[in-house]
């Protein structure tokens, strides 16, 4: 993710907007990958080393989790609970990403690059979307 793109994305005199952008790109991404996966999951598994179906599964619920995110993001002002439960859940799927590294993957050279860089990418999300929450409560 570019620094423009953030950027652009976050310039809003309307702190719910930034939110709800980062919200939207959040499952947009989420989504996507989700259905990457569960569409593609026999050749990227062994592309990226992981079993086709732990890809099928995962990207069935990130598919779910997208959406559900988007929902969130339709919202005019989406409510605070649901989204500190989705910065947390993007905050763990980071860390459990790296942790399937050394626990539960034999990656490949493409998935320990691309393994690490989804995390980061995820862990990217919880905090720009909770620093726009913080914003958008008025909390300092």
């Amino acid at each position: 993710m570019s620094a423009t793109l953030l950027g652009s994305i976050a310039r809003t005199t309307v702190p719910q907007t930034a939110l709800r952008r980062f919200l939207a790109l959040d499952s947009v991404v989420t989504a996507g990958n989700g259905l990457a996966y569960t569409v593609f999951c026999a050749p990227l598994g062994r592309l990226l080393g992981v079993g086709p179906t732990t890809l099928l599964e995962l990207g069935l619920f990130l598919t779910l989790y997208g959406a559900g995110v988007g929902l969130l993001a339709a919202r005019r002002r989406p409510p605070v609970g649901p989204v500190k439960f989705v910065i947390e859940a993007n905050y763990a799927w980071a860390a459990l990403s790296l942790v399937s590294l050394f626990l539960w993957d034999a990656p490949t050279t493409a998935g320990l690059v691309w393994i690490p860089l989804q995390a980061l990418t995820v862990a990217a999300f919880a905090l720009f979307q909770r620093l726009a929450l913080r914003s958008a409560s008025g909390l300092q």
